[in-house]
C-alpha cells in the first residue's frame, strides 16, 4: 500500500509531517529492503533492528522508524515502541483501504486454505494474501501493508499460539468475514485446559465479526460448528455434514486429489485428501458470502496446487514421494495417513517426526497415533526424536512388526537407513512438526549419490 510521510507519521503517532513524499515498500529484515523501503527497527530476543539502520540507509531505505534517536543518514520517524507502530500503521492502512477482510483460522490447514480463498476470490475481484505464514503479530500488519493499492479483497491467515491473540490481530484486520477450518491439538501445551482452550482462542475470530459479517466454519467439526452461537449474523456452514450449507456431494476421492458436487455444481480438485477438500469448500463457502457464483468457481479449483512441504506429490527413481512436511498435529497426521493408506504401491512407508506442543497429552497422543498407523495397513513406519518413539513403540504394540516400526533420533539418520530401505514401487509419506525437519530425511533418503541403491 501507498502512503505519505504525513500519514505515516499520523497513524504511528510521529511527530507530525506535512510531507506529501509516498512509499509503498514495507520491511523488518534489514537484509530485504529494496530502495524507497520504509525500515521499521523491531527489538527481537538475539537482534536488535537499530544496529543496522546505516546499513538500511545505504542500501536506499527511504524511512527508518526507530525508537530512539540513532546516527543515520537517512530520515527517521521517532515512536515509543517500533514493534506498536507497526501495528498501528497496518491497522491505520486497513481503515484506509477499506475493501472486505477474510480471516482465516484454524489449527491445521488454514494456510492452504488462506490461498485457496484468495484463489477463488480471485476470479471476481482483485485480490491479496499474506505471503507464506506471515500471520502473527508482525507478519499480519506487515502483510496488510504489502497488499497492492487495487486490491479490494484481502485473504489474511491469523496463527495463534496463546489466548488473546487472535483477538489482537483481529482488531488491526477488522475482518467482515472470518474461516475457522477445525480445532486440534497444536498449541495445547499453552493452554491450562487444553483443546478446550485452543477452540476459546479460535473463536476469538468469530466473536470479532462485525454483526453484519460473517462466520464461514466447518460443520464438520463439532468445536467449530458449535461457534454458530457466538455470531448474530450470517453463517455458512462448510463439509460433508448434513446441514452444510456448502456440501460436497457424490465426493469421490483418489491419491490425484477429489471429485464432488456442492451448490450444484460439480468439481475437480487436485488437492488430495478429505482435508484437501475440506479446504476448498471453505473457499467456495468464502466466495459465496462475497455472492460469486458457484459455477464460475469451476476452472479456478481445477487450477489449485498444494503448497511447499504441503502435500506435495513426486515420483523420484519409482517411489512415490508426498511431502507433507511443513507441520503436524494429530488431527493432520491421521489425513495424510489415510491418504498414504490410499495411494497404490507396493509397499506404503510413513516418515513421521514427533508433534510438538502437545502439552501434556503429548504422549497418549502420539501413542494413539501410532495404534492409528497399524490400523491402516501401513507396511512401515519411521518414527523421528523425542515423542515420535511413543509412535513407533505403540505401532509395535498394535501388532507392527519390530523390523518395520523404526526410531531415529534425527532425520538425517533416518535418511541414511531410507537410503538403503526404499524401492521402486513404494509409497512414503514425509510429516512432522516444522522443528524436527523431517524434510532432512526426505533430502538424505533420495540423495544424487544413492540413486544406485534405490532398485
Amino acid at each position: 500500500m501507498t502512503l505519505t510521510l504525513e500519514q505515516i507519521a499520523r497513524l504511528i503517532g510521529s511527530a507530525p509531517t506535512a510531507d506529501t513524499k509516498t512509499i509503498s515498500g514495507w520491511s523488518i529484515d534489514s537484509r530485504t529492503i529494496a530502495p524507497g523501503d520504509c525500515f521499521f527497527a523491531l527489538r527481537g530476543p538475539t537482534h536488535d533492528g537499530h544496529d543496522y539502520v546505516g546499513s538500511v540507509f545505504e542500501r536506499g531505505a527511504a524511512l527508518a522508524i526507530v525508537d530512539h534517536e540513532v546516527p543515520a543518514s537517512g530520515p527517521r520517524m521517532i515512536v515509543d515502541d517500533t514493534t506498536r507502530a507497526l501495528q498501528a500503521l497496518g491497522r491505520g492502512a486497513r481503515q484506509l483501504r477499506g475493501g472486505i477482510v477474510i480471516g482465516v483460522t484454524g489449527s491445521a490447514g488454514k494456510t492452504t486454505t488462506k490461498d485457496t480463498i484468495a484463489a477463488l476470490v480471485a476470479t471476481e475481484f482483485p485480490t491479496g494474501r499474506n505471503l507464506g505464514n506471515l500471520n502473527n503479530h508482525l507478519g499480519l500488519p506487515l502483510s496488510i501493508l504489502r497488499l497492492a493499492d487495487n486490491v479490494k479483497v484481502a485473504v489474511l491467515e491469523m496463527g495463534m499460539n496463546h489466548e488473546g491473540e487472535i483477538r489482537d490481530l483481529a482488531a488491526i484486520a477488522q475482518p467482515q468475514i472470518g474461516v475457522v477450518t477445525n480445532v486440534g491439538w497444536a498449541h495445547t501445551e499453552n493452554f491450562t485446559d487444553g483443546i478446550a482452550g485452543v477452540a476459546r482462542a479460535k473463536s476469538e475470530l468469530i466473536q470479532a465479526l462485525p454483526r453484519e459479517g460473517t462466520a464461514v466454519l466447518n460443520a464438520d467439526d463439532p468445536r467449530v460448528r458449535e461457534f454458530r452461537s457466538l455470531h448474530t449474523g450470517r453463517t455458512i456452514l462448510f463439509g460433508v455434514a448434513a446441514d452444510a450449507e456448502v456440501r460436497a456431494e457424490n465426493l469421490d476421492l483418489s491419491p490425484q486429489g477429489a471429485r464432488f458436487r456442492s451448490l450444484g455444481v460439480d468439481f475437480e480438485s487436485p488437492l488430495a485428501g478429505r482435508h484437501g477438500v475440506s479446504n476448498v469448500l471453505a473457499g467456495i463457502a468464502a466466495a459465496r458470502a462475497l455472492g460469486i457464483a458457484p459455477e464460475r468457481l469451476r476452472d479456478a479449483v481445477r487450477s489449485l496446487a498444494p503448497g511447499k512441504m504441503r502435500g506435495e506429490q513426486t515420483r523420484v527413481h519409482g517411489i512415490t514421494i508426498i511431502n507433507d512436511c511443513y507441520n503436524a498435529n494429530p488431527e493432520a497426521m491421521r489425513s495424510m495417513l489415510e491418504l498414504l493408506r490410499d495411494t497404490p504401491a507396493t509397499r506404503r512407508i510413513a516418515v513421521l517426526g514427533e508433534m510438538l506442543e502437545l502439552g501434556p497429552e503429548a504422549e497418549a497422543l502420539h501413542r494413539s497415533l501410532g495404534r492409528f498407523v497399524a490400523g491402516q495397513g501401513i507396511d512401515a513406519v519411521i518414527g523421528i526424536r523425542g515423542a515420535g518413539r511413543w509412535i513407533v513403540d505403540e505401532a509395535i504394540a498394535a501388532g507392527l512388526s519390530g523390523g518395520a516400526a523404526l526410531f531415529f533420533d534425527t532425520p538425517d539418520e533416518a535418511g541414511e537407513y531410507l537410503k538403503r530401505f526404499l524401492k521402486s514401487g513404494d509409497a512414503v509419506l514425509f510429516k512432522g512438526s516444522r522443528g524436527v525437519r523431517v524434510e532432512r530425511a526426505l533430502e538424505g533418503a533420495l540423495a544424487e549419490e544413492t540413486a544406485g541403491a534405490v532398485k
